[in-house]
């Protein structure tokens, strides 16, 4: 009688194939090494850093790893690898890994957070709300101070009311209806459409009384929002650059920075420490109630639809704020 070799697990993870194409595989399920634990992943956010890459620009190789770009996954722990004594499997946690669009992904120990009980069956994207918390802290927002935030998304929101909680009064700019009103609900005093650059200029001035405001959050990831950002900036203010500049060099109008001496913060953590404490400062502040995020999560997709998350993502259709990708 012959014996059968048992079968090598698999898992369904999407593999960008090409600029704008994505296929879903069955590949192998991966083996956390020391230090390591396995999730089984309960679903990813998707960020909008994956734009550029999704648009194939000529660094970029194609196919990727199984997984790769998701980095906004949580799930519960089904494997864990030698030397990991803290976490334990059935622990349910947020993971900040590199490859979770995926129904299971591999992540450093100390790059998992664990999600309390009252948090059970919420979603959880962990990078981006412990990044949201990591540059509210950097932005050293006080009571009293006046605060633009340039640019209503996902972040832009959470930011917008994490300084309105800290007594800060909020002037929200954005360019979609949707953005506005939104800001208005996470507690923004003013809002003004991010559409012309010198009105939007006079329009803070007269909130102001000629001041500006004491901190700029530019929160989207291009030249002119940039620009825009440090115009709105008073003297001796911060500019807290948010968004994400991945596209490509960025010109600064130095003159200005240098006359109004201003602070410039480029508010993205790299310190693995320190992104992990940004995700711990969020489950806190989720699990408290003094922040809910769920509002925010508007869109779901399964991991068979990533391309029109992406595209989603992308062109930001009415309504959109932030996609997730679920397995579940």
């Amino acid at each position: 009688m012959s014996v059968g070799v048992a079968a090598e697990p698999k898992m369904r993870a999407a593999v960008l194939a090409g600029p704008g194409e994505i296929r879903t595989e069955e590949v192998a399920l991966p083996t956390p090494g020391p230090g390591e634990v396995r999730v089984r992943l309960e679903g990813c956010g998707v960020c909008a850093s994956n734009l550029t890459p999704w648009e194939g620009p000529e660094w970029m190789q194609f196919p990727t790893e199984p997984g790769a770009l998701g980095h906004e996954g949580w799930g519960e722990i089904d494997a864990v690898g030698e030397g990991v004594a803290h976490l334990k499997v059935g622990d349910r946690v947020a993971a900040l890994s590199h490859r979770s669009y995926a129904e299971y992904d591999i992540a450093e120990a100390g790059a998992v957070v664990k999600l309390p009980e009252s948090l059970k069956d919420q979603p959880f994207p962990g990078e981006p709300l412990g990044c949201a918390m990591n540059i509210f802290r950097r932005a050293d927002i006080q009571a009293g101070q006046t605060v633009a935030v340039v640019g209503v998304g996902f972040l832009g929101a959470i930011l917008t009311r994490l300084a309105t909680d800290a007594g800060a009064r909020v002037i929200a700019v954005s360019r979609r209806p949707f953005s506005l009103d939104l800001a208005r609900q996470m507690g923004a005093a003013e809002v003004i459409p991010m559409e012309d650059h010198y009105r939007i200029i006079e329009q803070v001035r007269g909130l102001t009384s000629d001041r500006f405001c004491d901190r700029v959050i530019e929160a989207v990831g291009k030249q002119w929002p940039l620009d825009l950002a440090a115009e709105l900036c008073t003297e001796r203010g911060k500019l807290i650059i948010a968004g994400y500049h991945q596209d490509g060099p960025r010109q600064v109008n130095m003159q200005l920075w240098n006359w109004r001496g201003l602070d410039v913060i480029n508010a993205h953590e790299r310190d693995p420490a320190v992104y992990a404490q940004g995700v711990r400062d969020a489950v806190e502040a989720v699990a408290s109630g003094k922040l809910d995020p769920s509002p925010l999560y508007t869109h779901v997709y399964p991991l068979e639809r990533l391309d029109q998350a992406l595209n989603d993502t992308r062109d930001r259709p009415d309504g959109f704020l932030k996609a997730l990708v679920t397995f579940r």
